[in-house]
């Protein structure tokens, strides 16, 4: 059977590397870290939000980024200083703003496809990841904000998703620990969250179990085709305690390698022009009864602050939000922590924010704010990465979909593809 190599280990790596299993390839994962999910799959939002499927190419927000450019605790932060990466990325980002509505409905689709998935996935191997199924609950403090989400409403409907208009005082009574008085608000009973750190590292224990191999601690070198078409692939990987290197063939190659797809696209002579959007995330420690309490369940999303929250098991609530250009930089900046601990303390003041853990993580955004999903100009690479804010939401969904590519380009024996078939109608 053809033997796949999967470049990284986050949501989009494990989910691809189980598609793969299940259409009979053999499977090899790499990823430079000590355990899977440790970089951008690590502490997200949480949210699985089809109502949350818009894309960012519009006029609105370009001109609220020129707006924010000197603001350091806007949702949005452009760092001014000149890069010919971080410069051109942003001129392909307003060249696509043509397509803002044709993305947002397709956007809405993939995340309605892969619940399925993904679910059916977490069923059948028994993944526990505080997987809540209360819905998502947009709300807005002005008319302005809430007609604009009306307007994204039609597009969101268009493409599948059923999210109904909700008054203040229905919003008291979806989640009634969230405190002050709102103009409206939207709500999806669909959507739902859960940790995509428990759920990824759950899904590639399923893999391990069905046969694949994972190289932790070993950073991919070089990718290095055998022949002029590819076919065949030298992966080179260096283990990051011992220093050794070992190559190893491989039949084909899928990048999954989040903000670093772009490096290993150009040395495969590809263009993926994925850029390092920073968001920052903190976790709340809810380890008094008061705080308990006074935490939601309800997922929520303020459109107005662009910050998300997920409630993951008793004692844990996330708050995640603010998108900054700054290149590949992870560094936790408190100015951009201090933010949303007062949302916190502004809409739950009964949560304690004595124990709160910081995060920030790189999701990897194509200008389009739709994922690269397919294969490359070398026979025997493919693509599946750059799904920006959406990646635990869209993963399941480009799995199945650079699955069925592999499959058609590269068919592994009659017999696997029969089982992988029946699996499929099955779950």
């Amino acid at each position: 059977m053809p033997h796949i190599a999967v470049v990284g280990a986050g949501i989009t790596g494990v989910t691809t590397a189980y598609a793969l299993l299940q259409r009979g390839y053999s499977v090899s994962v790499y990823d430079k870290h000590r355990y899977a999910a440790m970089k951008t799959s690590f502490a997200n939002g949480g949210q699985l939000s089809a109502s949350n499927a818009e894309v960012w190419t519009q006029a609105g927000t370009i001109l609220k980024g020129i707006k924010w450019m000197f603001n350091r605790n806007a949702p949005l932060l452009v760092n001014p200083l000149p890069s010919w990466h971080k410069y051109s990325w942003m001129a392909e980002f307003v060249s696509n703003v043509s397509n803002y509505e044709q993305n947002t409905v397709e956007t809405v689709r993939l995340a309605i496809a892969a619940r399925e998935h993904l679910f059916n996935w977490a069923a059948h191997e028994n993944i526990a990841f505080d997987h809540e199924s209360r819905g998502i609950l947009h709300f807005y403090n002005s008319k302005k904000s809430f007609d604009h989400a009306q307007r994204i409403n039609g597009l969101l409907k268009k493409g599948g998703l059923d999210r109904r208009a909700v008054t203040p005082e229905e919003i008291k009574q979806i989640e009634p620990t969230l405190n002050g008085g709102f103009y409206g608000g939207f709500f999806t009973e669909s959507d739902s969250t859960g940790d995509i750190h428990k759920y990824t590292c759950g899904l590639s224990e399923a893999c391990k179990r069905l046969g694949a191999r994972f190289y932790y601690e070993t950073e991919v070198q070089s990718i290095h085709p055998l022949s002029r078409n590819g076919m065949r692939f030298d992966v080179k990987g260096v283990d990051n305690k011992s220093g050794n290197s070992a190559i190893s063939q491989y039949d084909g190659v899928v990048i999954c390698a989040g903000v670093e797809s772009r490096r290993f696209a150009a040395g495969l002579g590809d263009r993926v022009n994925v850029y390092p959007v920073k968001g920052y995330s903190i976790t709340v420690e809810l380890d008094d009864e008061e705080s308990h309490a006074a935490a939601p369940w309800v997922s929520l999303l303020d459109d107005d602050a662009k910050v998300v929250t997920s409630r993951l098991g008793d004692d844990r609530f996330r708050i995640a939000g603010t998108a900054e250009l700054n290149g590949i930089n992870y560094d936790i900046r408190d100015d951009r922590i201090k933010p949303l601990i007062a949302w916190c303390r502004q809409y739950f003041p009964g949560v304690s924010t004595e124990k709160v853990i910081p995060w920030a993580g790189l999701r990897p955004m194509m200008p389009n704010m739709m994922p690269r999903v397919g294969k490359g100009e070398l026979t025997g690479v493919y693509y599946n990465t750059g799904h920006g804010h959406l990646g635990w939401t869209l993963s399941a969904a480009t799995a199945e979909m650079i699955g069925d590519v592999v499959s058609q380009s590269m068919p592994s024996n009659p017999l696997s593809m029969q089982n992988a078939h029946e699996y499929k109608k099955a779950s």
